[in-house]
């Protein structure tokens, strides 16, 4: 009789994985900072993608040279009294928590986590300062004055975020940024125009609170028209 065949040998307990441990995305670490006159060159593309997306590059004629010379003038008056602009950095490693001796404000940090990877077929040309970091938006915004309130205010001009990076809260974080920093300063309200066509940003702006004002019409003199106009013998 043959011998009996020998039991199975025991099946390996399945290793146990801490929720900890498993993968949890990606993580973009972006930064809020002052822009300088070293990063005309990102505004002046930026403001021309822009143009692009509004379909409004027929009035694109800003230069570097002239940016720089109106944003960044010799003498510039402190940030926040005149013509400032945030710029909204990213990058793959955290930044590092230091003072970068900017009047008035400290940068802001805040780490996104996304579900896939961001592919960014710009970021050379994006590259900031040379190193990990990539300009990934911006807002120009200078101070304006509401009579009824009797309160200075911000006014935002341009507020952009580029294509690839849009949707995972980065336009609402330079929102946020131009709001701190007017609440900061006892300021009484933020204002900025949208264009009629551009229903994702106006459902957008409408859930965070603002108001649309539809009863406002936008009234510019501009080129031929104001000198035309400045020339009117009164």
């Amino acid at each position: 009789m043959a011998a009996a065949a020998p039991p199975p040998p025991p099946s390996p307990t399945p290793a146990v994985i801490s929720e900890d441990l498993l993968p949890t995305g990606y993580n973009v670490f972006s930064r809020i900072r002052l822009a300088t006159i070293v990063d005309v060159p990102h505004i002046h593309k930026l403001i021309h993608q822009m143009a692009v997306f509004e379909r409004l590059t027929h009035l694109f004629s800003a230069t570097e040279s002239s940016l720089s010379s109106t944003l960044f003038p010799e003498n510039s008056p402190p940030p926040f009294t005149s013509f400032t602009v945030f710029l909204l950095e990213v990058s793959q490693i955290p930044f590092p928590l230091i003072d970068l001796n900017y009047p008035n404000f400290s940068p802001i940090h805040k780490t996104v986590n996304l579900d896939l990877p961001i592919t960014d077929p710009q970021a050379e040309t994006f590259r900031s300062c040379g190193n990990d970091a990539v300009v990934a938006g911006f807002v120009l915004f200078f101070p304006n004055y509401s009579s009824f309130l009797a309160k200075p205010g911000f006014y935002i001009e341009d507020i952009f975020v580029r294509e690839c990076y849009r949707r995972k809260g980065f336009g609402k974080m330079l929102l946020s940024a131009v709001a701190a920093q007017a609440a900061k300063m006892g300021y009484g309200r933020v204002e900025w125009v949208v264009l009629d066509w551009n229903v994702n940003a106006i459902k957008f702006y409408e859930e965070m609170g603002a108001q649309i004002m539809q009863e406002w019409r936008v009234c510019r003199l501009t080129g031929d028209a104001l000198q035309a106009f400045a020339n009117i013998n009164i």
